[in-house]
């Protein structure tokens, strides 16, 4: 990892690890256009989150990936 994980990306990790999640609704909830809060862009390109399904928005969805779940297991021991 290039940077240390933040606080807001392991809620982020949390929200995506409570419930399946479609990518729209990880979209409306977690996009961002300030470069200071890139926490969708910063879990994707880390390798935390995956995008599951080729259908829509609605129909595609994000999940944690096996990185994502180790990491998220670490730090909420």
């Amino acid at each position: 990892m290039a940077e240390a994980i933040t606080p807001l990306t392991m809620e982020f990790l949390s929200w995506v690890a409570a419930r399946p999640r479609t990518y729209a609704e990880a979209m409306e909830a977690w996009r961002s256009h300030c470069p200071r809060h890139p926490v969708w862009d910063d879990a994707l390109s880390e390798g935390f989150i995956q995008i599951e399904g080729r259908g829509g928005p609605g129909q595609s969805i994000v999940s944690l990936t096996s990185k994502g779940r180790e990491l998220l297991d670490h730090h909420s021991s």
